[in-house]
């Protein structure tokens, strides 16, 4: 008989199912796609059923088409595209409005004005976090005040609020489970990481009731037996994280100084403190990297809202390509100083900008400029907003000098040797990039026994390729200068 773990990675553009065995390696895996929306100027917005069905489509998939007879899954781990905001009602279900996603930019005015009533000190005490749009606390302020009812709802009880780990599991558990990790919770603006408490002030601040708020669990835990979800039926959920700390944990990036950095929709620097929550003094964030045994780790990270979404760009709005398979050979066909920069502020600048009203641009076209060269600035953009990551962690005393990567993007080997050369420190690619739904697989391992200790874990990781920096440093600092003025142009 086989023993595997099944993790569910709901994404930012799509949901997947994912079997493993108890090594790590994937045994099976289904994905499905689901409608973006984007009603308003910087807004985006998903149906929580698409959410729902997709993950439900591609859970059935997995278990119907690549599961034996005899075949045991032991756990199932959730981790989700985190900050994205839903309500719902909990007689029904049903939600009261759209998930309000990550990237969504609606609620630039409110945070303008709580940052120049002074607000945003003692809210990055507690939460780590900066007042801005893509944390979930004024998502879940403006459904209150723009969803007729929903207010009076709330106050009687009647709501539930969660991100999009805590919307699944209550689906997943028929409505009786309404929990979260600390990974998500620590990603709401509401939730104090020092104390791992709801914070009253902050709730108190946003007005928002505490009734809506789910029951904070540790990363590895017991969160309930699955009865809504077909063959895994009686199955019980033992991990859940936000993506990017699954990913954290999945490259077993345990030790303090540890870093990884994932390219998927966004792009995002996550860097282990241990113990110690530090506190940025160059806009990055605080953030708890995973919870075990009601004990904290934290980690300092560098958000980029737009990474893999430039390629998606470039293929589905322009239509300069048609595969993101065909960006590799045209960069490797473009000089390295073609002097096109492209900035992807689709949805606003995250770290360490946080502008959430700059949009995106294209400097120095010539008549020479061509397709390869703007798909090439497409790609370098990925990595000169991680340098521009690299170099707040650097401000703030930590230099992360090699980096774990993951993600979609991370197939490009072009990518990867440009992240070197502009990083100047040395980028490991695993032989797994599926390390986002292998980190929540090992939390659930951690939890049902399979695995003994974090040290265990780590010694599952492989490297498929190091890449090292070759680019003189003259040449690096000419072209990070000219990304940097490109963005002052914004």
């Amino acid at each position: 008989m086989s023993q595997y773990l099944l993790s569910i990675d709901q994404g930012t553009t799509s949901s997947r199912a994912i079997l493993f065995d108890l090594k790590g390696n994937i045994h099976a895996a289904r994905q499905q796609e689901f409608p973006q929306h984007f009603p308003d100027s910087g807004w985006v917005e998903h149906d929580p059923e698409d959410i729902w069905s997709s993950v439900k489509h591609t859970c059935d998939a997995v278990m119907s088409e690549e599961f034996g007879d005899g075949d045991e899954v032991i756990a199932v781990g959730i981790t989700n595209q985190r900050e994205t905001t839903i309500i719902w009602d909990r007689a029904t279900g049903k939600p009261v409005y759209n998930a309000i996603v990550w990237q969504d930019r609606r609620t630039a005015s409110y945070c303008k004005s709580l940052k120049s009533a002074s607000h945003e000190p003692g809210v990055h005490s507690k939460t780590g976090l900066l007042i801005d749009p893509y944390f979930s606390a004024t998502k879940i302020r403006w459904i209150l005040e723009n969803v007729p009812g929903t207010r009076a709802r709330a106050e009687r009880g009647e709501l539930a609020f969660g991100t999009v780990d805590s919307f699944l599991l209550w689906r997943l558990t028929g409505g009786r489970e309404h929990r979260t990790d600390a990974t998500n919770a620590s990603r709401t603006l509401l939730f104090n990481i020092h104390t791992q408490q709801w914070d009253p002030e902050l709730l108190e601040l946003f007005n928002i009731p505490e009734s809506l708020l789910p029951e904070v669990m540790d990363s590895a835990d017991d969160f309930g037996k699955i009865t809504e979800g077909g063959a895994l039926n009686g199955v019980s959920v033992l991990g859940v994280a936000g993506d990017q700390q699954a990913a954290l944990f999945g490259q077993t990036c345990f030790e303090v100084g540890m870093a990884k950095s994932t390219y998927g929709t966004g792009c995002f620097l996550m860097l282990n403190t241990g113990d110690k929550a530090l506190k940025s003094e160059h806009r990055l964030l605080t953030t708890v990297a995973y919870r075990l045994n009601g004990k904290p780790t934290y980690a300092i990270e560098g958000s980029i809202f737009v990474a893999g979404a430039t390629i998606q760009w470039l293929r589905d709005g322009l239509q300069l390509i048609q595969n993101a398979s065909e960006t590799e050979p045209l960069a490797e066909g473009t000089p390295i100083d073609h002097g096109v920069y492209l900035v992807p502020a689709f949805t606003g600048l995250g770290a360490p900008y946080w502008d959430p009203d700059a949009r995106g641009a294209i400097f120095g076209l010539t008549r020479d400029t061509g397709i390869k060269e703007i798909v090439t600035a497409g790609l370098q953009s990925v990595c000169y907003q991680t340098k521009d990551l690299q170099k707040s962690m650097e401000k703030d005393g930590i230099r992360p000098i090699n980096l774990r990567v993951d993600g979609g993007m991370v197939a490009n080997n072009w990518v990867l040797q440009f992240l070197a050369d502009i990083l100047g420190a040395r980028v490991d690619r695993p032989t797994l990039v599926e390390t986002t739904a292998l980190g929540v697989a090992y939390l659930a391992g951690l939890k049902a026994g399979v695995y003994g200790s974090l040290e265990e874990l780590a010694g599952l990781w492989r490297c498929d390729r190091s890449f090292e920096p070759v680019m003189t440093k003259k040449k690096r600092d000419e072209l990070y200068g000219g990304w940097i003025q490109a963005v002052r142009k914004l």
